[in-house]
């Protein structure tokens, strides 16, 4: 009997799914053998993460039930039942949050000799003046206390914003201003925002040198509400945060601009839907019931919060000053030893592609190969794709400059890029003023793909230089991301950059693409055929091996012809960091499937993809998961990597990644995620071995008194043999 492989008992739900990579970052926390401060980065990380989730991804199944919406997802779970299951696992996460915060990391904390007072009632005399001095002097003018009565509706509560509610009631003298409304007694509800543009963690005096004491910013506002409502008694405060949905559609088809169509959608976003209440534990039932009515939210979307509200203050505990002890040494990245001594870019990169991991590799180096660019009197066009960049970014700025100078600058910014939309609205008016094309892609598509053009007019004719890469354009996040890129004058690769970038602009489509897998149209037959062919291989008797590293695996085709080559005896070792919908161990199915997630001090980001090949091996990296948004509905773009060292180099990142046993969790059956015992093993932490490799490699080279001899000598793990 054929086994039908998009049975969904073979398939498990994304959304529960990535609460178990949140959890997998949440053990970090939990892990003692980490520095005391990382953890503390690992749990904000977590907040962080749960708040992007809630946003979107719960806002869209609660919209779908709104909608009535009864398609079952590729699990056979319907809306209303993935919701289910996710209030119940999402208040467990948050319990476990906490029970980490109160049980091992504030009590650790204060070993160290850092102390965050619980609440304003455990103040001294010296630090409970000290905190009413700081309220008058630095909070207070900042403060606008809000009242609700008849004549002053409940008010617009702003997404992710800390609050803080109150009773109130007048005094014996009463109210002046309302004394024909409100007699002795009556009973009101008022609020008041926390400011977010005042620090939230707030150093106290302290009695010894070895000491520091910390309160939270909205433990000092409460300490003081009546002073915000004066002739009134303050009968009790709690601080309360909103969750609202942020996720909206944008009819591209019907709208004539962009770009004011996006900042009208933005300014929606702010009056979403409240799909999560947090309160504090022993909130009043008066309070409560007030804002559950106000905010129409159900007994479900309340998170009951015994500890600090908002964890992503973690990430302050973090950077706390002088305890430098307490956190993980600063990884830096290192300068290419070809590039060390590099004055022309351009004439290295005709000698040799050059192949970047990073963060162990300088991203430095991918904003030199712009600002070179842009400055070059031999270049004549510049083209790239931006979707996430940074604040102060310097390739922006690089763009402009060469736009000023007179070159053909051609930039696609995706304003579509989620809650980086305002951001990159603001860069490309900026680079419009500057004289930049700018572009926006194609109608109903997202561009995700990761491409600069630089076309340069040398000395033996008109070539065209491409960075091709996994990663966003970013010189912030490059340095805690782990992304892989080239930098190539390959003529085939130049073309299909050209060819891509005018299906960017225009409407040209091409008909073929001589080394570039593009989707929405080709990427996906492409990674079949690729498949494909290890299915031949396997079932000729030859060996078929497949290994690939992405961030997220979810989409049902793709699934199944996975599951269709390890029925056909192909080995496939996958390295997914985040939702992995794929289950491992189903008899006939998926034995022959192994999958690794690794959570460490960088956020694994590359995509790299290995096909044996019955030994002529091909490899391709890119910026494509494999998810029905990467494969159907955004631009992306997967190349080949196919210099012989370049792909020596992407085969290694893989082998000490399937070899890692330090930081790398495996799939098993019963859908848990586990460690491997590492009794009598080497330890191997394949982001540690990589740091090492890159010191290694720079002083290597600084040391070698003759370039010629430097030879780059990589780490061999020790890997079972193979079946």
């Amino acid at each position: 009997m054929a086994v039908d492989f998009k049975d969904p008992e073979y398939y498990e739900n994304r959304e529960l799914s990535w609460m178990m990579f949140n959890e997998r970052i949440l053990n970090e926390a939990r892990d003692p053998k980490l520095p005391l401060l990382d953890r503390f980065k690992f749990l904000s990380i977590t907040a962080s993460n749960l708040d992007e989730f809630f946003m979107v991804r719960v806002a869209s199944l609660v919209d779908m039930v709104h909608a009535g919406y009864k398609k079952k997802d590729l699990a056979g779970m319907t809306a209303k039942e993935q919701l289910d299951a996710l209030r119940t696992v999402t208040h467990e996460f948050i319990d476990r949050q906490y029970t980490t915060l109160n049980r091992a990391l504030l009590p650790a904390l204060e070993k160290n000799g850092v102390k965050l007072v619980d609440s304003y009632e455990d103040l001294n005399d010296e630090q409970s003046k000290y905190v009413d001095t700081y309220f008058k002097e630095n909070v207070f003018p900042v403060l606008t206390p809000l009242a609700v009565d008849s004549s002053r509706p409940f008010p617009h509560i702003p997404n992710k914003s800390l609050n803080i509610a109150a009773l109130i009631t007048t005094g014996k003298n009463g109210s002046r201003l309302l004394k024909d409304a409100e007699k002795e007694g009556d009973i009101s509800f008022a609020t008041v925002a926390v400011p977010s543009v005042l620090p939230r963690l707030i150093a106290l005096p302290s009695d010894s040198d070895k000491e520091s004491d910390f309160i939270l910013l909205d433990q000092i506002i409460e300490k003081n509400m009546s002073k915000l409502f004066l002739n009134y008694n303050v009968l009790c405060a709690f601080p309360y945060r909103v969750m609202r949905n942020a996720d909206f559609e944008l009819d591209e088809e019907e709208t004539s601009d962009l770009m004011k169509e996006m900042e009208k959608q933005l300014k929606k976003r702010a009056w979403g839907e409240v799909i999560r209440l947090d309160v504090e534990e022993n909130m009043d039932k008066r309070l409560l019931n007030t804002l559950k009515k106000n905010f129409h939210v159900s007994q479900e979307a309340i998170y009951p919060i015994h500890g600090p509200m908002d964890l992503t203050v973690c990430m302050d505990i973090y950077g706390l000053d002088g305890y430098d002890d307490l956190r993980e040494k600063e990884f830096t990245p290192q300068v290419q030893p070809r590039l060390i001594d590099c004055d022309d870019l351009f004439a290295e990169i005709r000698k040799k592609d050059i192949f970047f991991q990073h963060p162990y590799d300088s991203f430095e180096s991918i904003v030199d190969f712009i600002k070179q660019a842009a400055v070059d009197p031999k270049v004549l066009a510049i083209k790239q794709t931006l979707y996430r960049v940074s604040r102060h970014s310097p390739i922006i700025a690089a763009l402009a400059k060469a736009a000023e100078l007179g070159k053909q600058v051609t930039v696609l910014v995706e304003l579509k890029a989620r809650f980086d939309e305002e951001n990159n609205i603001g860069w490309a008016k900026m680079l419009e003023k500057a004289g930049c094309h700018v572009l926006y892609g194609l109608v109903g598509l997202k561009t995700h793909s990761k491409i600069t053009l630089v076309v340069r007019d040398d000395e033996d004719g008109i070539r065209r230089y491409v960075h091709l890469g996994t990663g966003n354009y970013n010189d912030k996040t490059a340095k805690i991301y782990t992304d892989c890129g080239i930098l190539t004058c390959n003529e085939l690769i130049g073309e299909d950059a050209t060819a891509l970038f005018n299906m960017l602009s225009g409407y040209s489509e091409p008909a073929y693409w001589n080394k570039l897998l593009v989707s929405p149209i080709w990427l996906r037959d492409g990674f079949y055929k690729l498949i494909d062919r290890e299915i031949e291989h396997a079932k000729a008797g030859r060996k078929g091996r497949i290994v690939a590293k992405m961030n997220s695996l979810c989409d049902k085709d793709m699934i199944a012809r996975l599951y269709e080559a390890s029925a056909a005896g192909v080995k496939i070792n996958l390295i997914v960091r985040g939702i992995c919908c794929l289950k491992v161990g189903i008899p006939g199915v998926s034995e022959n499937i192994t999958v690794s997630s690794i959570v460490g001090t960088f956020l694994e980001h590359s995509r790299i993809f290995y096909f044996y090949n019955d030994g002529d091996e091909e490899v391709y990296m890119g910026s494509a998961d494999w998810m029905p948004r990467n494969l159907d509905r955004r631009v992306e773009v997967v190349f080949p990597v196919e210099d012989p060292d370049l792909k020596e180099c992407a085969k290694h990142i893989l082998e000490v990644e399937e070899a890692d046993n330090l930081k790398a969790y495996y799939l098993q059956p019963d859908q848990t995620y586990q460690r491997k015992d590492r009794r009598g093993q080497k330890t191997v932490g394949s982001q540690m071995t990589f740091c090492e490799e890159a010191i290694q490699r720079t002083n290597e080279y600084l040391e070698s008194k003759d370039n010629e001899t430097y030879t780059s000598r990589l780490f061999k793990p020790a890997l079972p043999p193979e079946e």
